[in-house]
Protein backbone atom coordinates (compact mmCIF):
# COMPACT_ATOMS: atom_id res chain seq x y z
CA UNK A 1 0.00 0.00 0.00
CA UNK A 2 1.92 3.05 -1.49
CA UNK A 3 1.46 6.77 0.13
CA UNK A 4 -0.28 8.98 -1.57
CA UNK A 5 1.60 12.04 -3.22
CA UNK A 6 1.11 15.43 -1.79
CA UNK A 7 -2.39 16.68 -3.07
CA UNK A 8 -5.95 18.01 -1.85
CA UNK A 9 -8.64 16.40 -0.76
CA UNK A 10 -11.40 18.61 -1.78
CA UNK A 11 -10.18 21.86 0.79
CA UNK A 12 -8.35 19.94 3.02
CA UNK A 13 -4.22 20.14 2.18
CA UNK A 14 -2.28 16.65 2.55
CA UNK A 15 0.47 17.42 5.35
CA UNK A 16 1.31 13.97 5.85
CA UNK A 17 1.81 10.75 3.97
CA UNK A 18 -0.98 7.83 4.11
CA UNK A 19 -3.00 5.44 2.38
CA UNK A 20 -4.42 6.95 -0.61
CA UNK A 21 -8.42 6.58 -1.27
CA UNK A 22 -9.17 3.04 -2.66
CA UNK A 23 -6.63 1.45 -0.33
CA UNK A 24 -8.82 3.07 2.39
CA UNK A 25 -12.01 1.16 0.49
CA UNK A 26 -10.16 -1.84 0.01
CA UNK A 27 -9.48 -2.05 3.79
CA UNK A 28 -13.00 -1.32 4.93
CA UNK A 29 -13.88 -4.80 5.96
CA UNK A 30 -10.21 -4.60 7.80
CA UNK A 31 -11.58 -1.07 9.38
CA UNK A 32 -14.54 -3.07 11.03
CA UNK A 33 -13.68 -6.05 12.03
CA UNK A 34 -9.76 -5.48 12.71
CA UNK A 35 -8.87 -2.33 13.60
CA UNK A 36 -6.30 -2.93 15.47
CA UNK A 37 -4.64 -4.92 12.55
CA UNK A 38 -5.79 -1.82 10.30
CA UNK A 39 -3.92 0.61 12.53
CA UNK A 40 -0.74 -1.50 12.52
CA UNK A 41 -0.93 -1.77 9.47
CA UNK A 42 -0.78 1.99 8.48
CA UNK A 43 1.86 2.71 11.41
CA UNK A 44 3.84 -0.11 9.88
CA UNK A 45 3.59 1.54 5.93
CA UNK A 46 3.34 5.29 6.33
CA UNK A 47 5.57 6.08 9.71
CA UNK A 48 4.63 7.89 13.05
CA UNK A 49 2.17 10.90 11.17
CA UNK A 50 -0.29 9.17 8.91
CA UNK A 51 -3.06 11.27 7.10
CA UNK A 52 -6.30 9.40 5.87
CA UNK A 53 -8.07 10.08 2.65
CA UNK A 54 -10.84 12.27 4.56
CA UNK A 55 -11.72 15.54 3.27
CA UNK A 56 -13.66 16.64 6.54
CA UNK A 57 -12.51 16.32 9.49
CA UNK A 58 -8.26 16.21 8.58
CA UNK A 59 -7.82 13.07 10.57
CA UNK A 60 -4.49 11.86 11.69
CA UNK A 61 -3.24 9.00 12.90
CA UNK A 62 -0.76 9.68 15.90
CA UNK A 63 2.16 7.17 17.02
CA UNK A 64 5.51 8.60 18.25
CA UNK A 65 5.41 9.00 21.63
CA UNK A 66 7.10 12.72 21.30
CA UNK A 67 3.88 13.98 19.14
CA UNK A 68 2.00 12.46 21.40
CA UNK A 69 3.22 13.50 24.65
CA UNK A 70 2.71 17.16 22.88
CA UNK A 71 -1.05 16.48 22.06
CA UNK A 72 -2.03 15.18 25.91
CA UNK A 73 0.64 17.27 28.04
CA UNK A 74 2.92 19.64 26.28
CA UNK A 75 0.06 21.45 24.39
CA UNK A 76 -3.21 19.85 25.63
CA UNK A 77 -4.88 23.46 25.57
CA UNK A 78 -4.96 23.27 21.73
CA UNK A 79 -6.75 19.89 21.88
CA UNK A 80 -10.42 18.65 23.19
CA UNK A 81 -12.55 16.05 23.56
CA UNK A 82 -15.74 16.98 21.25
CA UNK A 83 -14.81 13.75 19.08
CA UNK A 84 -17.59 11.45 17.62
CA UNK A 85 -15.77 8.94 19.88
CA UNK A 86 -16.68 10.58 23.77
CA UNK A 87 -20.42 12.13 22.08
CA UNK A 88 -20.93 7.98 21.71
CA UNK A 89 -19.67 7.13 25.18
CA UNK A 90 -21.62 10.15 26.11
CA UNK A 91 -24.52 8.16 25.61
CA UNK A 92 -23.70 5.88 28.12
CA UNK A 93 -22.11 8.13 30.98
CA UNK A 94 -23.98 11.30 30.33
CA UNK A 95 -21.20 14.54 30.74
CA UNK A 96 -19.29 12.49 33.40
CA UNK A 97 -15.58 13.16 34.27
CA UNK A 98 -14.82 11.07 31.12
CA UNK A 99 -16.54 12.63 28.34
CA UNK A 100 -16.53 16.14 29.64
CA UNK A 101 -15.44 18.93 27.25
CA UNK A 102 -12.38 21.37 29.24
CA UNK A 103 -14.32 24.10 31.42
CA UNK A 104 -16.92 21.37 32.88
CA UNK A 105 -14.38 18.77 33.34
CA UNK A 106 -12.09 21.26 35.48
CA UNK A 107 -14.81 21.43 37.58
CA UNK A 108 -16.02 17.69 38.15
CA UNK A 109 -12.59 16.79 38.74
CA UNK A 110 -12.10 19.42 41.77
CA UNK A 111 -15.48 18.25 42.91
CA UNK A 112 -14.33 14.20 42.82
CA UNK A 113 -10.38 14.37 43.16
CA UNK A 114 -10.82 14.08 47.44
CA UNK A 115 -12.34 10.71 47.09
CA UNK A 116 -8.52 9.60 45.29
CA UNK A 117 -6.11 10.94 47.65
CA UNK A 118 -3.95 8.93 50.03
CA UNK A 119 -6.35 8.01 52.81
CA UNK A 120 -8.96 6.96 50.18
CA UNK A 121 -6.53 4.79 48.05
CA UNK A 122 -5.18 2.98 51.68
CA UNK A 123 -8.76 1.46 52.25
CA UNK A 124 -8.44 -0.73 48.88
CA UNK A 125 -6.40 -3.51 50.70
CA UNK A 126 -9.76 -4.31 52.79
CA UNK A 127 -11.99 -4.52 49.41
CA UNK A 128 -9.64 -6.24 47.53
CA UNK A 129 -9.18 -8.58 50.45
CA UNK A 130 -13.23 -9.18 50.10
CA UNK A 131 -13.70 -9.26 46.66
CA UNK A 132 -11.00 -11.90 46.59
CA UNK A 133 -12.49 -13.69 49.51
CA UNK A 134 -16.23 -14.17 47.61
CA UNK A 135 -14.48 -15.05 44.24
CA UNK A 136 -12.82 -18.08 46.57
CA UNK A 137 -16.13 -18.67 47.70
CA UNK A 138 -17.86 -19.05 44.72
CA UNK A 139 -14.30 -20.96 42.95
CA UNK A 140 -14.33 -23.30 46.24
CA UNK A 141 -17.60 -24.74 45.13
CA UNK A 142 -16.28 -26.08 42.49
CA UNK A 143 -14.29 -29.45 41.54
CA UNK A 144 -10.35 -28.53 40.34
CA UNK A 145 -10.65 -28.28 36.69
CA UNK A 146 -13.51 -26.99 36.53
CA UNK A 147 -13.28 -24.29 33.47
CA UNK A 148 -14.45 -20.60 34.33
CA UNK A 149 -14.49 -18.07 32.43
CA UNK A 150 -12.02 -15.47 34.16
CA UNK A 151 -12.91 -12.65 32.28
CA UNK A 152 -16.33 -12.34 33.49
CA UNK A 153 -14.82 -13.45 36.96
CA UNK A 154 -12.39 -10.36 37.12
CA UNK A 155 -15.61 -7.96 35.58
CA UNK A 156 -17.47 -9.06 38.93
CA UNK A 157 -14.56 -9.26 40.99
CA UNK A 158 -13.54 -5.06 39.63
CA UNK A 159 -16.98 -4.61 40.11
CA UNK A 160 -17.09 -5.53 43.39
CA UNK A 161 -14.20 -3.14 44.89
CA UNK A 162 -15.49 -0.33 43.04
CA UNK A 163 -18.80 -0.60 44.77
CA UNK A 164 -17.24 -0.59 47.77
CA UNK A 165 -14.82 2.24 47.78
CA UNK A 166 -15.74 4.38 45.78
CA UNK A 167 -19.99 4.00 46.82
CA UNK A 168 -19.93 2.36 49.92
CA UNK A 169 -22.76 -0.47 47.94
CA UNK A 170 -21.80 -4.27 48.33
CA UNK A 171 -22.45 -4.93 44.12
CA UNK A 172 -21.21 -8.33 44.83
CA UNK A 173 -24.86 -9.55 44.32
CA UNK A 174 -25.80 -7.17 41.23
CA UNK A 175 -22.25 -7.99 39.58
CA UNK A 176 -23.43 -10.59 36.60
CA UNK A 177 -26.43 -8.08 36.05
CA UNK A 178 -24.11 -5.09 35.81
CA UNK A 179 -21.34 -6.83 33.74
CA UNK A 180 -23.69 -7.86 31.30
CA UNK A 181 -25.35 -4.27 31.25
CA UNK A 182 -22.13 -2.37 31.23
CA UNK A 183 -21.00 -4.49 27.95
CA UNK A 184 -24.65 -4.87 26.32
CA UNK A 185 -24.17 -0.41 26.38
CA UNK A 186 -20.85 -0.16 25.32
CA UNK A 187 -21.07 -3.06 22.54
CA UNK A 188 -23.85 -0.27 21.00
CA UNK A 189 -21.45 2.44 21.84
CA UNK A 190 -18.65 1.23 19.71
CA UNK A 191 -21.31 0.40 17.05
CA UNK A 192 -22.16 4.17 16.91
CA UNK A 193 -18.86 5.15 16.86
CA UNK A 194 -18.00 3.33 13.96
CA UNK A 195 -21.09 3.81 12.49
CA UNK A 196 -21.27 7.62 10.43
CA UNK A 197 -25.04 6.55 9.21
CA UNK A 198 -26.60 5.29 13.05
CA UNK A 199 -30.25 6.17 13.71
CA UNK A 200 -30.91 8.41 15.89
CA UNK A 201 -31.34 8.32 19.80
CA UNK A 202 -35.52 7.74 19.46
CA UNK A 203 -35.55 5.35 16.56
CA UNK A 204 -36.56 2.02 17.97
CA UNK A 205 -33.57 -0.14 16.52
CA UNK A 206 -31.98 -3.28 17.86
CA UNK A 207 -29.03 -1.52 18.99
CA UNK A 208 -31.34 1.26 20.31
CA UNK A 209 -33.40 -1.16 22.36
CA UNK A 210 -30.17 -2.52 23.69
CA UNK A 211 -29.20 0.67 25.32
CA UNK A 212 -32.21 1.48 26.76
CA UNK A 213 -33.11 -1.67 28.47
CA UNK A 214 -28.67 -1.52 29.61
CA UNK A 215 -29.37 2.26 30.97
CA UNK A 216 -32.36 0.99 32.84
CA UNK A 217 -30.14 -1.36 34.89
CA UNK A 218 -27.42 1.10 35.42
CA UNK A 219 -29.66 3.34 36.34
CA UNK A 220 -31.57 1.66 39.17
CA UNK A 221 -28.58 0.78 40.56
CA UNK A 222 -27.41 4.47 40.69
CA UNK A 223 -31.37 4.87 42.34
CA UNK A 224 -30.90 1.96 44.45
CA UNK A 225 -27.07 3.91 45.72
CA UNK A 226 -28.66 7.02 46.80
CA UNK A 227 -31.81 5.26 48.58
CA UNK A 228 -29.53 3.30 50.18
CA UNK A 229 -27.03 6.28 51.43
CA UNK A 230 -30.81 8.24 52.45
CA UNK A 231 -31.47 5.77 54.54
CA UNK A 232 -27.75 4.76 56.38
CA UNK A 233 -27.24 6.28 60.04
CA UNK A 234 -25.84 9.59 60.46
CA UNK A 235 -22.53 9.99 62.65
CA UNK A 236 -21.25 6.85 61.44
CA UNK A 237 -17.48 7.37 61.59
CA UNK A 238 -15.66 6.83 58.08
CA UNK A 239 -13.97 8.59 55.46
CA UNK A 240 -16.66 10.18 53.22
CA UNK A 241 -16.53 8.27 49.77
CA UNK A 242 -17.18 9.09 46.23
CA UNK A 243 -21.00 9.33 46.40
CA UNK A 244 -20.48 11.91 49.83
CA UNK A 245 -19.00 14.16 47.85
CA UNK A 246 -20.84 13.93 44.62
CA UNK A 247 -24.33 14.42 46.93
CA UNK A 248 -22.14 17.26 49.08
CA UNK A 249 -21.61 19.04 45.59
CA UNK A 250 -24.67 18.66 43.53
CA UNK A 251 -26.18 20.54 47.20
CA UNK A 252 -27.68 17.54 48.20
CA UNK A 253 -29.81 14.72 47.11
CA UNK A 254 -30.99 15.24 43.31
CA UNK A 255 -34.64 15.26 42.83
CA UNK A 256 -35.84 13.17 40.08
CA UNK A 257 -34.21 13.97 36.66
CA UNK A 258 -31.44 15.43 38.05
CA UNK A 259 -28.66 13.93 36.04
CA UNK A 260 -25.36 15.42 37.85
CA UNK A 261 -24.81 12.98 40.47
CA UNK A 262 -25.84 9.91 38.16
CA UNK A 263 -24.06 10.82 35.23
CA UNK A 264 -20.38 10.61 37.19
CA UNK A 265 -21.53 7.40 39.62
CA UNK A 266 -22.30 5.42 36.20
CA UNK A 267 -18.82 7.06 34.45
CA UNK A 268 -16.72 5.71 37.48
CA UNK A 269 -19.39 2.09 37.89
CA UNK A 270 -18.69 1.49 34.23
CA UNK A 271 -14.67 2.77 33.58
CA UNK A 272 -13.94 1.88 37.23
CA UNK A 273 -14.44 -2.14 36.62
CA UNK A 274 -14.34 -2.13 33.29
CA UNK A 275 -11.17 -1.32 33.07
CA UNK A 276 -9.26 -3.60 35.72
CA UNK A 277 -10.94 -6.08 35.05
CA UNK A 278 -9.65 -5.95 31.41
CA UNK A 279 -6.25 -5.75 32.19
CA UNK A 280 -6.74 -8.60 34.99
CA UNK A 281 -8.16 -10.55 32.19
CA UNK A 282 -5.45 -10.03 29.70
CA UNK A 283 -2.43 -10.66 33.04
CA UNK A 284 -4.01 -14.31 33.43
CA UNK A 285 -3.61 -14.58 29.93
CA UNK A 286 -0.29 -14.04 29.56
CA UNK A 287 1.00 -15.50 32.90
CA UNK A 288 -0.71 -18.72 31.38
CA UNK A 289 1.73 -18.73 27.94
CA UNK A 290 4.84 -17.61 30.41
CA UNK A 291 4.54 -20.33 33.30
CA UNK A 292 7.25 -19.21 34.52
CA UNK A 293 6.53 -15.65 35.36
CA UNK A 294 3.25 -17.37 36.57
CA UNK A 295 5.26 -18.96 39.00
CA UNK A 296 7.69 -15.79 40.13
CA UNK A 297 4.27 -14.07 41.01
CA UNK A 298 2.77 -16.99 42.99
CA UNK A 299 6.44 -17.25 45.11
CA UNK A 300 5.88 -13.58 45.54
CA UNK A 301 2.56 -13.97 46.43
CA UNK A 302 3.35 -16.94 48.91
CA UNK A 303 6.15 -15.31 50.08
CA UNK A 304 4.07 -11.86 51.20
CA UNK A 305 0.57 -12.86 52.14
CA UNK A 306 1.29 -16.79 53.44
CA UNK A 307 -2.31 -17.48 54.50
CA UNK A 308 -3.59 -14.15 55.29
CA UNK A 309 -6.14 -11.83 53.17
CA UNK A 310 -4.14 -9.55 51.48
CA UNK A 311 -3.71 -5.69 52.87
CA UNK A 312 -3.10 -2.39 51.42
CA UNK A 313 0.98 -2.62 53.19
CA UNK A 314 1.88 -5.01 50.77
CA UNK A 315 1.30 -3.45 48.10
CA UNK A 316 4.96 -2.31 48.22
CA UNK A 317 6.06 -5.77 49.05
CA UNK A 318 4.43 -7.12 45.82
CA UNK A 319 7.15 -5.50 42.92
CA UNK A 320 6.42 -8.31 40.59
CA UNK A 321 2.61 -8.18 40.89
CA UNK A 322 2.83 -4.33 39.86
CA UNK A 323 4.95 -5.45 37.20
CA UNK A 324 3.14 -7.51 35.74
CA UNK A 325 -0.21 -5.60 35.91
CA UNK A 326 1.85 -2.92 34.23
CA UNK A 327 3.16 -5.04 31.60
CA UNK A 328 -0.91 -6.17 30.91
CA UNK A 329 -1.69 -2.71 30.55
CA UNK A 330 1.36 -2.38 28.29
CA UNK A 331 0.29 -5.07 26.05
CA UNK A 332 -3.49 -4.69 26.10
CA UNK A 333 -3.91 -0.92 27.39
CA UNK A 334 -7.98 -0.82 27.80
CA UNK A 335 -7.87 2.52 26.63
CA UNK A 336 -6.87 1.30 22.91
CA UNK A 337 -7.72 4.52 21.08
CA UNK A 338 -7.58 8.01 22.36
CA UNK A 339 -9.22 11.18 19.94
CA UNK A 340 -8.75 14.74 20.39
CA UNK A 341 -10.22 17.84 18.31
CA UNK A 342 -7.53 20.41 17.59
CA UNK A 343 -8.90 23.49 18.73
CA UNK A 344 -6.19 25.54 16.30
CA UNK A 345 -3.60 24.75 14.14
CA UNK A 346 -0.22 22.70 15.25
CA UNK A 347 2.54 21.07 13.68
CA UNK A 348 3.62 17.26 15.25
CA UNK A 349 7.09 15.99 14.67
CA UNK A 350 7.09 18.53 10.99
CA UNK A 351 4.09 17.86 10.11
CA UNK A 352 1.65 20.87 9.97
CA UNK A 353 -2.12 19.92 11.33
CA UNK A 354 -4.96 22.11 10.62
CA UNK A 355 -7.60 23.55 13.26
CA UNK A 356 -10.36 21.01 13.69
CA UNK A 357 -8.48 18.21 13.02
CA UNK A 358 -9.22 14.89 14.46
CA UNK A 359 -6.11 13.45 16.13
CA UNK A 360 -6.63 9.42 16.67
CA UNK A 361 -4.00 8.10 19.16
CA UNK A 362 -3.80 4.65 19.59
CA UNK A 363 -1.48 3.66 23.35
CA UNK A 364 -2.10 -0.46 21.51
CA UNK A 365 0.74 1.20 18.93
CA UNK A 366 3.16 3.55 21.37
CA UNK A 367 3.15 1.32 23.85
CA UNK A 368 5.25 -0.74 21.16
CA UNK A 369 7.02 1.42 19.84
CA UNK A 370 10.79 0.55 19.30
CA UNK A 371 12.39 4.09 20.23
CA UNK A 372 10.52 3.57 23.57
CA UNK A 373 10.31 -0.19 24.23
CA UNK A 374 12.86 -3.03 24.01
CA UNK A 375 11.44 -6.21 22.51
CA UNK A 376 8.04 -4.57 22.26
CA UNK A 377 5.85 -7.41 21.47
CA UNK A 378 7.25 -9.36 24.38
CA UNK A 379 5.53 -9.92 27.66
CA UNK A 380 8.31 -9.32 29.99
CA UNK A 381 7.74 -8.01 33.44
CA UNK A 382 11.08 -7.27 34.80
CA UNK A 383 11.35 -4.24 32.33
CA UNK A 384 9.29 -3.21 34.96
CA UNK A 385 11.41 -3.73 38.14
CA UNK A 386 14.86 -3.11 36.06
CA UNK A 387 13.23 0.50 34.68
CA UNK A 388 10.01 1.02 36.71
CA UNK A 389 9.55 4.71 35.06
CA UNK A 390 5.80 4.24 34.26
CA UNK A 391 6.30 8.15 33.67
CA UNK A 392 7.70 7.76 30.33
CA UNK A 393 5.96 9.30 26.74
CA UNK A 394 5.49 5.80 25.81
CA UNK A 395 3.33 4.71 28.45
CA UNK A 396 -0.06 5.64 28.80
CA UNK A 397 -2.67 3.30 29.68
CA UNK A 398 -4.79 5.79 31.95
CA UNK A 399 -3.86 8.84 29.13
CA UNK A 400 -1.41 11.57 29.82
CA UNK A 401 -0.90 15.05 30.83
CA UNK A 402 -3.52 16.71 33.00
CA UNK A 403 -6.11 14.44 31.88
CA UNK A 404 -5.09 11.39 33.09
CA UNK A 405 -7.08 9.20 34.37
CA UNK A 406 -7.91 9.93 38.06
CA UNK A 407 -8.61 6.49 39.00
CA UNK A 408 -4.47 5.63 37.94
CA UNK A 409 -3.20 5.21 41.56
CA UNK A 410 -6.70 3.42 42.69
CA UNK A 411 -6.65 1.09 39.73
CA UNK A 412 -2.58 0.17 39.91
CA UNK A 413 -2.83 -0.79 43.79
CA UNK A 414 -5.91 -2.64 42.61
CA UNK A 415 -5.09 -4.53 40.21
CA UNK A 416 -1.88 -5.14 41.77
CA UNK A 417 -3.35 -6.29 45.18
CA UNK A 418 -6.19 -8.94 43.35
CA UNK A 419 -3.39 -10.76 41.20
CA UNK A 420 -1.04 -11.25 44.53
CA UNK A 421 -4.39 -12.39 46.31
CA UNK A 422 -5.76 -14.61 43.09
CA UNK A 423 -2.31 -16.49 42.57
CA UNK A 424 -1.40 -17.39 45.66
CA UNK A 425 -4.86 -18.99 46.08
CA UNK A 426 -5.55 -20.45 41.88
CA UNK A 427 -3.44 -21.98 39.39
CA UNK A 428 -4.98 -21.48 35.86
CA UNK A 429 -4.23 -23.31 32.56
CA UNK A 430 -6.07 -21.67 29.33
CA UNK A 431 -8.27 -23.77 27.62
CA UNK A 432 -7.66 -22.69 23.75
CA UNK A 433 -4.89 -19.67 24.47
CA UNK A 434 -4.00 -19.96 20.79
CA UNK A 435 -7.27 -19.20 19.96
CA UNK A 436 -7.74 -16.00 22.44
CA UNK A 437 -8.75 -12.89 20.31
CA UNK A 438 -8.73 -9.55 21.23
CA UNK A 439 -11.33 -7.53 20.34
CA UNK A 440 -11.15 -3.55 20.40
CA UNK A 441 -14.46 -2.72 21.71
CA UNK A 442 -14.39 0.52 24.30
CA UNK A 443 -11.91 -1.33 26.08
CA UNK A 444 -9.61 -4.31 24.54
CA UNK A 445 -11.07 -7.77 25.59
CA UNK A 446 -11.25 -10.89 24.48
CA UNK A 447 -13.86 -11.59 21.89
CA UNK A 448 -15.52 -15.13 23.42
CA UNK A 449 -13.98 -14.05 26.95
CA UNK A 450 -11.05 -16.38 28.65
CA UNK A 451 -11.92 -20.06 29.80
CA UNK A 452 -9.55 -21.37 32.13
CA UNK A 453 -9.35 -24.49 33.74
CA UNK A 454 -8.76 -23.33 37.68
CA UNK A 455 -7.27 -25.69 40.18
CA UNK A 456 -7.17 -24.53 43.72
CA UNK A 457 -3.20 -24.40 44.94
CA UNK A 458 -2.11 -26.95 47.27
CA UNK A 459 1.42 -27.89 48.97
CA UNK A 460 2.14 -30.57 46.31
CA UNK A 461 -0.06 -30.22 42.86
CA UNK A 462 1.18 -32.31 40.22
CA UNK A 463 -1.18 -31.47 37.33
CA UNK A 464 1.00 -28.19 36.94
Amino acid sequence: MASRTPERYFRTPVTAPGPLGGDMLRSFGTIRTDPLAFLEQMWTEHGDVVQFPIPSPPTYLISSPEAVDRVLRVNQRAYGKATIQYSSLSLVTGEGLLTADTGPWREQRRLVQPAFHHEQIEVIGDHVAKAAGHLNNQWGDLPDGMVVDVDAAMMHAALDVVGRALFGTDLSGDAQQLAQATLDALDVVVGRARNPLSPPRWFPSPGNRQLTASLKVLDRAVADMLNERRTRAVGVDRQPDMLDLLIEGAGGYPVAGDTRIRDQIITFLVAGHETVASALTWAWYLLDRDRAAMHTLQAEADSVLGNRAVTIDDYSRLPYARAVFDEALRLYPPAWLITRKALEPDVLDGHDVPAKSLIVISPWLVHRHPDEWHEPQVFNPNRFIDSPDTNRRGYLPFGRGPRMCIGRDFALVEGSLLLAAIARDWNFEAVDSAGVVASPLVTVRPRAGLPMRIVRRGPVNPQW
